[in-house]
């Protein structure tokens, strides 16, 4: 994703991401990029990307509308937030995610997700089945994990810890029972990520902010982001690398 200039817009940023606002700046230059190359070749290849273009706007924009109405009211309670560029659900509470340096849930996490994940789940399954691609189940760290490792070290233990986070969330979700419907499309289309310290969420001097990088996300990944990334692939060979 544009690596080099990446920041986050919600929360600060990292040394790594761009901004959402950035993100779709750029994207609005590969679109008019693409509508110039087509326009110069056929109306029918203009067409497709049109179309191409408009699903992914148009679908996004509907999978974030229905977050919102769904989630809005909770959002404070649970230290959550909708970041709409991205369809992600963020939590921002470690305290209440997990003991520091271990996998387990929390007896309050535990609860949280029994409310959250069916209609969350059940949301998506009933109303974007057919649009959603992957639900990713994102777990950051920070970067610290001791004062004696270093920082490759800490990278690759903070790596495990999050994926088993991730994991245990995974788990955990599969076996509520108000969800045990949507067992096959939930196997089908949620993933587990540890992602270590990869995304770090940093304050207004620059400095990490261990406290917030500690989280977990839920961000879903749509097809016709897919096509409209393959469609760029095809004019463009390479250029799509830079979004990712």
């Amino acid at each position: 994703m544009l690596k080099s200039i990446i920041r986050n817009n919600n929360i600060g940023g990292d040394d790594y991401w761009i901004s959402v606002s950035d993100l779709m700046a750029g994207l609005m230059v590969v679109f008019l990029f693409i509508m110039v190359i087509y326009a110069r070749t056929s109306d029918q290849r203009l067409q497709t990307a049109q179309e191409i273009i408009t699903e992914w706007r148009d679908t996004e924009y509907a999978i974030y509308l229905a977050l919102k109405d769904e989630f809005e009211s909770d959002l404070e309670r649970w230290n959550a937030i909708i970041e709409r560029e991205s369809l992600t659900i963020r939590f921002l509470s470690p305290d209440i995610l997990f003991k520091t340096g271990e996998a387990d849930l929390s007896p309050e996490f535990k609860i949280i997700l029994e409310d959250f994940m069916p209609r969350y789940i059940g949301l998506l399954a009933d109303q974007f089945s057919e649009a959603v691609d992957e639900v990713r189940i994102e777990g950051h760290t920070s970067s610290e994990w001791n004062n004696s490792l270093s920082d490759n070290e800490a990278f690759i233990k903070n790596m495990s810890l999050s994926q088993a986070r991730t994991r245990s969330v995974l788990e955990y979700s599969l076996a509520i029972s108000y969800i045990q419907e949507l067992t096959p499309w939930m196997i089908k289309t949620v993933s587990a990520n540890g992602m270590s310290s990869a995304r770090l969420i940093h304050n207004t001097n620059g400095d990490e902010d261990k406290r917030l990088s500690k989280r977990v996300e839920f961000r879903i990944k749509t097809k016709s982001q897919e096509a409209m990334f393959n469609l760029i692939e095809n004019i463009a060979p390479g250029v799509r690398k830079a979004f990712r």
